[in-house]
């Protein structure tokens, strides 16, 4: 890909995928903030912190950050759980107390609960001049969540593996993604796209796209309402409509059921995958999965979704994981301690070449290929994410689950009855009598 000069419009701020499908639970509206003490001897006590990270968990990783958190507080005690199905199992959780110290917030809860979950971490004014992504988890002007770090959307690809194809630009249209992985299948014989519709997590990163397609910050908050967000020529259906075909024209691996997301990281490094829809907090272990498997970091890369705008790429920036303290912990003061130690002093968001939280630091060596190429940097706006999120949940539809898309996936290869059309028609029903109800 050519060498172009730098440019970024506006700062790189905040945005994110859409929390939807609500938990019911017990607690009740926390009115005192979860604050770290000025003085580290104080805060002391055993905490548990649930995360998504298994790897980390398994070899270390995590306890060495805690190691090095205890030099600073030395009297609390950092525990990890790793959980595979992350988003199922915390959802049944929190129909309890007890739902760690620390967590990652799960799509699954509704923006407008999260008081009833969460200790608010600090008012919206003070908290959005140190973070990134701050009005994510905003609520009635409390911040309840603190982001591990935000990532760029778009597809993580085999750079010799489209070279090898012939493929040597970014594809500026889905017709010219479609025919670059059609360019894969018959020159290299590797599987051009993976799903991995097994694990389904993945499958929810499309709809970080919204935003992208049209260059437009305030993409989702158009879906506030009876938008028919699957008409032709809206963000949804573009995006959508790209993953159908792609499974459609045979370009994705023959049986989904069977996919495996930590084997398909080597598959990638290996060139035996062309590309998957990941966010860019991808990059790193796709170069760590390369080292690994004697390949070259140096061939994974980074492409945004292929949509021009007045003849430029625009990729959205949307908060990771964000990180809340239970409202129900008994040690929310080492709970804030270790958000905060995590989030500005650990380092974590540059091992993983992520946009960093805390907005006085520098951006990503990882980026670098869409920053040369002129790619436009989204902030997509978050002002009516509440409202969104009601309208999915009542519409069951679920833009942050891999459900609709899992259909989407079966419809495409034959595995369910219908076609393109009639399930965009019946999202659009849904959809619209789901925001005839909301507020009302």
């Amino acid at each position: 890909m050519g060498k172009k000069k730098t440019m970024l419009v506006g700062a790189l701020l905040t945005t994110a995928t859409l929390a939807i499908a609500g938990c019911s639970g017990a607690g009740a509206p926390s009115t005192g903030t979860a604050s770290a003490p000025a003085d580290p001897s104080e805060a002391s006590g055993t905490i548990k912190v649930l995360t998504q990270r298994t790897d980390l968990v398994k070899n270390g990783e995590l306890d060495a950050y805690a190691a090095e958190f205890n030099k600073i507080y030395p009297k609390v005690k950092v525990k990890f759980e790793g959980l595979t199905d992350y988003e199922g199992e915390v959802k049944i959780r929190m129909n309890t107390k007890n739902y760690g110290d620390v967590l990652m917030i799960p799509g699954a809860v509704s923006k407008n609960d999260y008081p009833t979950f969460f200790a608010p971490l600090g008012s919206s004014s003070v908290m959005s001049d140190k973070y990134r992504f701050s009005d994510k988890t905003t609520v009635a002007g409390k911040v309840y969540g603190v982001a591990q770090f935000g990532t760029v959307n778009g597809f993580v690809y085999n750079k010799a593996l489209w070279k090898k194809a012939g493929v040597t630009e970014w594809p500026t249209t889905p017709q010219e993604f479609l025919a670059g992985l059609r360019a894969i299948k018959s020159k290299t014989g590797a599987v051009p796209y993976y799903t991995n519709f097994k694990d389904g997590w993945p499958l929810v990163q499309w709809t970080g796209n919204i935003g992208s397609v049209s260059c437009d910050g305030s993409a989702t908050n158009t879906l506030a309402g009876a938008s028919s967000p699957w008409n032709k020529g809206s963000e949804l259906q573009v995006i959508d409509t790209l993953l159908y075909d792609i499974v459609k024209n045979g370009l994705s691996e023959k049986d989904p059921n069977t996919t495996n997301w930590e084997a398909s990281k080597a598959k990638v490094a290996k060139g035996e995958i062309g590309a998957m829809m990941l966010g860019s907090w991808s990059i790193t272990q796709m170069q760590d999965a390369a080292k690994k498997a004697g390949g070259k970091a140096d061939d994974i890369g980074y492409m945004p979704f292929p949509a021009q705008s007045d003849g430029k790429f625009c990729a959205t920036v949307v908060s990771d994981y964000q990180q809340a303290v239970n409202i129900h912990s008994e040690h929310k003061e080492a709970a804030r301690a270790w958000i905060d130690w995590f989030t500005e002093k650990s380092g974590y968001s540059v091992k993983e070449g992520a946009v960093p939280t805390l907005k006085s630091a520098s951006m990503p060596a990882t980026l670098d290929d869409l920053v040369d190429n002129d790619v436009i940097f989204v902030d997509r706006s978050e002002r009516d994410t509440g409202t969104v999120n009601d309208i999915d949940k009542g519409a069951e539809i679920g833009l942050n689950s891999p459900d609709y898309r899992q259909k989407l996936i079966d419809i495409a290869r034959g595995a369910q009855k219908g076609s393109l059309d009639s399930y965009f028609a019946e999202l659009n029903k849904k959809w619209n009598e789901a925001a005839a109800t909301v507020g009302s």
